[in-house]
């Protein structure tokens, strides 16, 4: 069940990122980069579960929360850029 819940999510983020990228309009783009950052937070509390599990090595568990976490602070980053110039294209 957890390796299925952690397929979904984990794939769900490159499918919504590939999305955004081909979206129509600034706020188009933002609100797809917003269900990526969901997905991958998601991503990440699977990984925690698996890791309090103890069904991951630790340090693989490790390793892959926190390219998680590195990839949420893209996402959150990219958010934040693209809403600053939706406001000064307004």
């Amino acid at each position: 069940m957890i390796g299925s819940q952690i397929f979904r999510s984990g794939t769900s983020v490159v499918a919504n990122y590939r999305a955004a990228c081909r979206a129509r309009s600034t706020a188009d783009f933002i609100s797809k980069l917003a269900i990526v950052e969901e997905e991958a937070d998601e991503t990440l509390f699977w990984l925690e579960i698996i890791e309090e599990m103890e069904i991951l090595d630790r340090k693989a568990a490790d390793d892959l929360m926190k390219e998680t976490n590195e990839i949420l602070a893209i996402i959150v980053a990219s958010i934040k850029t693209a809403r600053k110039s939706k406001k000064h294209n307004e």
